[in-house]
């Protein structure tokens, strides 16, 4: 019998799947208007029946075809947005413990400074390698950040820094980076160590264990 390797935005965390904890999260905050799911090729069934339909959102607004790449698929989000947004968030779909304070404080930065990203102090001490793998550089610890999402930004700003990238085809990890390139700050918020990112089966159970022990 084969086995289905079941993609993480739909891992089951306690009662309901990562997703939907990400999407209520966003739904339940009184400052956003609509949700964007961007969902992989092929994904849109199992996308509305498993992680939105038994939880009857009021927000989502659609869903939106991701491209090849992370960058690619904010790129498409961002064009379905109406003409008339004046601001968009970028979340981690797997990160279910953003909370409604972090999402104001990052729209609130945003709203100041045009981009605005969630981050949290690093606490290992950080060392760059070569390509041989010896060091060549540690960093000062504190003025390292481990940047999370929600990424907040001006729309107008952020197509611009995505058209830009475009163009001269650069490719960057987060979309912070594509508005740094422009040259524009980009104001730190702090987030929070329970902001994880679920990507290994070990975040999964952390998640589990957090969720138990704050309910």
């Amino acid at each position: 019998m084969a086995h289905l390797r079941i993609k993480k935005p739909y891992l089951q965390l306690l009662d309901k799947p990562v997703l939907s904890r990400t999407i209520d999260a966003f739904d339940r905050s009184p400052i956003v208007d609509a949700i964007y799911v961007i969902v992989g090729e092929g994904d849109f069934e199992v996308c509305r029946s498993v992680a939105i339909a038994p939880y009857g959102f009021q927000k989502v607004a659609d869903l939106v075809s991701g491209g090849e790449t992370r960058q690619d698929s904010v790129f498409n989000g961002l064009q379905a947005l109406p003409d008339d947004t004046d601001f968009v968030m970028v979340h981690d779909g797997v990160r279910p413990f953003v909370t409604d304070e972090m999402i104001f404080a990052c729209l609130e930065a945003a709203d100041d400074w045009g981009a605005a990203v969630a981050a949290v102090p690093v606490k290992d001490t950080i060392k760059v390698a070569n390509d041989d793998g010896f060091v060549v550089e540690t960093p000062k610890r504190s003025q390292l950040w481990a940047i999370q999402t929600p990424q907040v930004f001006r729309k107008a700003l952020l197509v611009e820094a995505h058209q830009r990238a475009r163009q001269k085809q650069i490719r960057v990890t987060d979309d912070a980076a594509l508005v740094e390139q422009l040259g524009f700050k980009v104001k730190l918020v702090m987030g929070s160590y329970r902001n994880l990112k679920i990507t290994t089966p070990e975040d999964l159970i952390v998640a589990e264990a957090l969720l138990k022990h704050h309910a």
